[in-house]
């Protein structure tokens, strides 16, 4: 599960403090550095005002803001600028008896959808009773990614975020599928944005069958490199060729033969090209034809 980080720190801090103190962020395989961003996290945690004034500030001043220049959703509120490849967000959870979760529906909020991260962030309880969750572990280099694929999750225990507990959830470790507070609750979250992550996927799970259930973190350039062959640009066609043989992302490699199969016209051709798939020498691509195979069977 997320580690647990013992509180340290009694006094309260700003907004602006904190982020001039976090301009460096916070590096996951250095204790020091993350105990540091941690406290940091906690102290601006302990300023029970800052964000209901932030919130009654954007409400005063709304009618005078751009759309796009709004920072602001039904949730998540970022409180910061990407600063030494990190940003402070509040994340708002609805308990069961609001308007909004009965409007919206419980995966409107991620509740009941078990999944990983593929980003390491600090968490600190901050109003409420705090979300609950189940938490579980897995070995990420373990799992192919393909549908269905059978994982191994290692339950460790239930318990809330409540107010004042610091969490440091791991990517690719930590799997935790949430259920809503028995009261409005908010969270504060210290995010960690790397380089290529996006590379790295995201899995949700379905806990009965212990497997893979779904990709959560689609690229965008997979709906590119999907949208510039069904485009029918013969270039386009040539580079999805080849990412599918040599591209080191298995799911851009997924991505190119299903905007391709896209194209044909019969089952048969689309067999053809899935066979191709099964032996290009990846083992999550070989399930996912597989499959694909499967449903072209009457």
């Amino acid at each position: 599960m997320p580690r647990v980080i013992a509180n340290t720190q009694s006094c309260p801090a700003s907004l602006a403090e904190t982020v001039e103190v976090l301009a460096e962020g916070f590096d996951p395989n250095d204790d020091a550095s993350t105990l540091e961003a941690a406290a940091a996290l906690e102290r601006l945690a302990r300023n029970s005002s800052f964000l209901g004034d932030l919130l009654v500030a954007q409400l005063q001043e709304r009618h005078r803001d751009a759309f796009e220049d709004s920072a602001y959703g039904p949730q998540a509120i970022v409180l910061s600028p990407l600063r030494g490849g990190c940003f402070l967000r509040a994340n708002v959870w609805p308990s069961e008896d609001e308007s909004c979760f009965r409007a919206s529906g419980a995966r409107s909020f991620v509740y009941g959808i078990p999944h990983d991260h593929n980003f390491d962030f600090l968490t600190a309880g901050y109003f409420g009773p705090g979300y609950r969750s189940d938490y579980y572990e897995i070995d990420y280099e373990a799992i192919a990614g393909f549908g269905g694929e059978e994982v191994p999750l290692r339950f460790v225990e239930r318990s809330a975020l409540h107010e004042g507990r610091l969490m440091h959830y791991r990517a690719h470790v930590d799997v935790h599928a949430q259920l809503p507070p028995v009261s409005t609750s908010v969270s504060l979250n210290l995010m960690r944005v790397d380089a290529g992550q996006d590379w790295f996927d995201q899995y949700g799970f379905d806990l009965e069958r212990s497997t893979v259930a779904s990709i959560l973190n689609p690229s965008a350039s997979e709906t590119f490199l999907r949208c510039a062959v069904a485009l029918g640009d013969a270039e386009a066609l040539d580079l999805a060729e080849g990412f599918g043989r040599t591209h080191p992302s298995a799911r851009m490699r997924l991505a190119s033969f299903e905007a391709r199969a896209g194209l044909l016209e019969s089952d048969e051709d689309r067999d053809r090209l899935w066979r191709e798939a099964e032996r290009a020498g990846s083992l999550m691509l070989a399930e996912e034809a597989r499959l694909r195979r499967a449903a072209l069977q009457p």
